[in-house]
């Protein structure tokens, strides 16, 4: 992989990133960065589902004191783009994800590390100039859930990302390829866990022979909820009943996600799941919205249809292995500038401004 992280001059969107990182990217690591479940159905479907979503201009609108501020969970943020979860950093970049680390504080932009980043936790909380967030997959084992918790807590995250969209996986275009992550690179918080316990059998699925049992359920979240007092965010909810479920379970905000297209393809695009997502748990958490985020605009329509922030995946990935720190750096500066046009020519001063008035209606 191409070791010189200089950004290019030409580089001003998000799309040109990803171009240069698939250039750069061995083309096993593209495929699987880049790739989605089944067919990329909803892979595709999220980038699609934005750009369909129209926008109604304003003019003459009073801009002066302008903000993208919010408050988030106890933080005061300087805007609402977050840096989703993202395994194997180091697959981009020979610091991984304290290097992202660095770029995510430069800008104010929270980072959710990985259960299965290739970085410690520890040695991570050790370099993070600024607050994180660490997102959790449950373990087969209770004692081993705790243990990232409690590793978690003690590294300083500020909050959990408790992801359940994605238990078991089918991505043809990893198989097709043979992914398989290169010599020294893992999942390093998860070693001497209890791996689920796979019965190989020809002709049936994984998911059916053992995965499935180390799955959390609903009284595994009522678990987690009670074994930390640090925020709780449920990653991955497409259903709006399960969204009151887990308000009512006591989750402190909802990650509206369909696991950006890598789990279940033939899911709705995030734009369409997020509006019902909105209207069902009125206002009682905040939503956060992950899935097909490119540009500035796409972050307006998300707060509109009711989201208090968005998250972004691949793109910090391909800003990585392009610039390093200073890519992502310079990939969450874009995505803010651009919100501020938008907000500027949709006549909005402030986040709380933003509303369903700046859609197109026909």
């Amino acid at each position: 992989m191409r070791q010189d992280f200089a950004i290019p001059p030409d580089v001003v969107a998000l799309c040109d990133y990803a171009r240069l990182a698939q250039e750069r990217l061995p083309a096993m690591v593209s495929a699987w960065l880049d790739g989605g479940a089944g067919d990329g159905v909803t892979h595709a479907a999220n980038l699609a589902g934005w750009d369909r979503i129209r926008l109604a201009g304003a003019v003459l609108a009073d801009m002066r004191g302008a903000s993208t501020g919010l408050s988030l969970f106890g933080l005061a943020l300087d805007h609402p783009v977050l840096l989703a979860p993202v395994a194997y950093h180091h697959l981009a970049h020979p610091e991984g994800e304290s290097e992202t680390a660095l770029g995510a504080a430069a800008t104010g932009a929270v980072m959710t590390l990985s259960t299965l980043a290739s970085t410690r936790i520890e040695e991570f909380g050790s370099v993070a100039q600024g607050p994180w967030w660490f997102q959790l997959y449950a373990q087969a084992r209770r004692e081993d859930t705790e243990n990232l918790i409690r590793r978690a807590e003690g590294a300083g995250a500020r909050a959990l990302v408790l992801t359940v969209d994605a238990p078991v996986k089918l991505r043809n275009t990893e198989e097709r390829i043979g992914f398989r992550l290169p010599d020294g690179i893992g999942a390093v918080n998860t070693i001497g866990m209890a791996p689920p316990q796979v019965t190989a059998m020809p002709g049936r699925s994984a998911a059916f022979l053992g995965l499935l049992e180390a799955q959390p359920r609903w009284e595994d979240l009522a678990w987690i909820r009670a074994a930390t007092r640090l925020p709780i965010l449920l990653k991955g909810v497409t259903r709006p009943a399960d969204a009151i479920r887990a308000i009512a379970a006591g989750i402190d905000g909802i990650i509206v996600s369909n696991h950006g297209g890598r789990a279940l393809d033939g899911l709705p695009a995030s734009a369409e799941i997020l509006p019902r997502i909105a209207e069902a748990t009125a206002g009682r958490v905040p939503l956060i919205c992950d899935g097909g985020i490119r540009r500035g605009t796409d972050i307006l329509k998300a707060l509109a249809l009711g989201a208090a922030a968005v998250m972004v995946g691949r793109p910090q990935i391909h800003a990585l292995a392009t610039g390093g720190a200073s890519g992502v750096a310079h990939m969450v500066t874009i995505l803010r500038a651009e919100l501020e046009v938008a907000m500027a020519l949709t006549g909005c001063n402030s986040l709380a401004a933003i509303s369903r008035d700046v859609l197109w209606r026909d």
